[in-house]
């Protein structure tokens, strides 16, 4: 899975593929909690949609230019653009719906 910092995540979001970002960080136990199935998620988007992860901590800019308040936080893109994103644990199925919508 592509983690995502400070200076790599503009890159990442100009390939215009769908991608999904989760914001988190180490010390958060919901984070921890949907970790794996953001894992199942990239396995099973592997080609078709890019999934990566940003530790809020090592990257601060990236948190602060979408407004990161809460996390876990999943932002969905398409294009580049910011167009969907989730608070807190959710389930797969919610995840893949999202991803289904913009693919």
């Amino acid at each position: 899975m592509t983690e995502v910092n400070n200076t790599n995540l503009k890159e990442l979001l100009a390939s215009n593929k769908v991608a999904l970002v989760d914001f988190w960080a180490t010390w958060c136990g919901p984070c921890r909690m949907l970790a794996p199935t953001v894992e199942e998620v990239a396995a099973d988007y592997e080609g078709r949609a890019l999934v990566a992860k940003c530790n809020v901590d090592d990257a601060e800019d990236v948190a602060a230019e979408f407004g990161i308040r809460s996390i876990p936080t999943l932002i969905f893109f398409k294009d580049g653009i910011a167009v969907d994103k989730t608070v807190g644990v959710v389930s797969k199925a919610d995840i893949e719906t999202k991803l289904n919508n913009l693919l």
